[in-house]
């Protein structure tokens, strides 16, 4: 596979807290101080002690005579039509996934990870600005997703291009659990026109809608995709994280599932789908890619990453997709790898992948 012209440059292996983001490495303000500072009107001091520069793409100067700690707010939030409530913090460039998924995975280790129970989702946004597409990646997440090549980007794709601050957000210590281990429960993307993919990209990660589930806690990754300043593409993740001591809910009865539908398509997957895609998309998480790292974790061999999922029905879908709508899926049971899938579509589109020997449900989703 040919190696992406743009790396993204490594954004350290240290420990970024929220506090450490918003106000800078030299002294943490708890958020009842910076909001008392701010009730109390501008204040050159609070200003100059938090620079935000060292983390900035652009200049972020206000003009001359407004204060640089409200002009910061006010570019925040908004995006769900909700008040601006999210600082954002402009990130130089992506971090690189590495060093984020070494970081999670110690923060797994008993008695060295730390132990995180926020209930709430981080109190910040991470932003970062013209990320570019490296047309051979691009042909390369094509051929392991089955899309034809095309100069417009797969519906996707952008989770792929973003997928790095979206994984920088889920390894600040506020967030709600621990990356190791999180379950990829649904997502659902929205296309708001074709884009190019000729164009630079701008993206802001956030968290929200932290909830209770019958076996842990779940949490919206929302992840947006702006070009030349307007919203083209919007992501949300749902995440869960499974907790001691949550309630277990009533299992379903096998006998009140119904026929799964005729299948249009037989699909045999091999390992290797779980190693092609983790080197696309930057999720090299070991239960996708090592059957000993998949027992760690409750599976007897690796499992398919939920969005190559997606992403290969929607492929299968491509040529009679709008050039605008809204897919939504929720990941059922994994893909055990080897296996063989069934997948379905009618017209509409509902679409599902199931269990050849079974007619379990693997995926069931949606375009609108």
């Amino acid at each position: 596979m040919a190696r992406r012209r743009n790396r993204p440059e490594e954004s350290g292996d240290g420990e970024l807290s929220v506090g450490d983001l918003i106000e800078g490495p030299t002294e943490v303000i708890s958020p009842a101080a910076l909001a008392a500072a701010r009730a109390a009107g501008p204040d050159r001091s609070v200003d100059e002690t938090h620079d935000l520069s060292a983390y900035a793409t652009r200049d972020l100067t206000p003009p001359a005579g407004t204060d640089r700690t409200e002009d910061l707010t006010g570019r925040s939030g908004g995006h769900d039509g909700g008040p601006a409530a999210r600082p954002r913090v402009v990130l130089p460039g992506l971090p690189r996934p590495g060093a984020l998924r070494r970081r999670a995975l110690r923060d797994a280790l008993p008695g060295i990870g730390r132990s995180r129970r926020p209930d709430a989702a981080p109190p910040v946004e991470l932003a970062v600005a013209g990320v570019t597409v490296d047309r051979a990646h691009l042909a390369e997440y094509d051929r392991v997703c089955g899309f034809r090549l095309a100069d417009t980007l797969p519906a996707t794709y952008p989770h792929v291009l973003g997928f790095p601050l979206a994984l920088r957000l889920m390894t600040l210590p506020e967030f709600p659990f621990p990356l190791a281990g999180v379950v990829h429960v649904g997502n659902r993307i929205t296309v708001h026109r074709p884009v190019p993919a000729d164009v630079p990209w701008d993206f802001v990660a956030y968290a929200e809608d932290l909830r209770p589930h019958a076996r842990g806690r779940q949490v919206d990754v929302v992840l947006v995709g702006s070009v030349d300043g307007a919203e083209v593409w919007r992501g949300v993740s749902t995440y869960l994280g499974r907790e001691r001591g949550a309630g277990g809910g009533a299992g379903r009865d096998p006998g009140e599932r119904p026929a799964p539908p005729a299948a249009t398509a037989h699909w045999r997957l091999t390992p290797r789908v779980g190693t092609d895609y983790a080197r696309v998309s930057g999720d090299h998480n070991p239960i996708h890619t090592s059957r000993l790292g998949a027992r760690l974790f409750g599976f007897p061999r690796p499992i398919a990453h939920g969005m190559w999922s997606k992403a290969r029905c929607l492929a299968a879908l491509e040529s009679r997709l709008p050039e605008a709508y809204t897919v939504e899926v929720a990941f059922k049971l994994p893909v055990p790898l080897p296996s063989t899938v069934a997948f379905s579509a009618v017209p509409g589109w509902d679409f599902a992948l199931h269990d050849t020997r079974t007619g379990r449900p693997h995926l069931v989703g949606t375009v609108r």
